[in-house]
């Protein structure tokens, strides 16, 4: 029963920022000596590729329209991510309990995720940087501790992913004038910087 909240956590995680989530898995299954980790995750080169998508995503994520492009990109990664750490953590046997878990992780992936890129939306609209920043770095810091207490406690960590997700949809739908106007804006970017490629 372990393995449910630790795929709706990872899953959760995966959502906000699938290359992370990876490395971080990855890391805590080598270097920590965490139970549950998928063998491929701990490879050199996964971790290496990993680490630098991270970075990429690292940089891209704190910059207004930037971010909610490369959320656009993500919508089809982040969901993907999460199916496939649910399946690798039921270890992906084709059975009746690799499906559930892989069907948690992308449901919960995709939630994640549509939860995040809709603030990042309504968080764009703001003329200043620093709220951009502060709930990027915020969301980089979550996955992290999310992730870390996933494998100290799954439990906990289920419940504090499925409070952190259930607490950002109900601000997105409260700020959902804001992510309309948020999405009128980065098509506007969008059509201004197609314009001058």
């Amino acid at each position: 029963m372990g393995l449910l909240p630790l795929t709706f956590a990872s899953a959760w995680a995966s959502g906000i920022n699938a290359w992370a989530t990876v490395l971080i898995l990855g890391l805590l299954g080598r270097f920590a000596h965490m139970g549950g980790v998928p063998d491929g995750f701990q490879r050199t080169d996964v971790l290496i590729v990993m680490a630098v998508l991270t970075v990429v995503e690292f940089v891209a994520d704190k910059i207004p329209y930037l971010d909610s492009a490369w959320d656009a990109v993500s919508t089809v990664i982040r969901p993907i991510a999460g199916t496939v750490i649910g399946a690798l953590i039921a270890g992906a046997q084709g059975d009746l309990l690799t499906i559930t878990l892989a069907a948690v992780g992308g449901v919960t992936a995709l939630l994640s995720h549509l939860t995040k890129a809709g603030l990042r939306l309504a968080i764009n609209t703001s003329p200043e940087p620093l709220t951009n920043l502060t709930a990027s770095i915020t969301g980089d810091l979550s996955v992290a501790g999310v992730l870390a207490l996933a494998f100290a406690n799954p439990v906990p960590a289920a419940i504090l992913a499925g409070v952190l997700l259930v607490l950002t949809a109900i601000i997105t739908i409260l700020l959902l004038a804001q992510v309309r106007r948020g999405w009128r804006a980065f098509r506007r970017w969008l059509r201004r910087d197609t314009a001058t490629a």
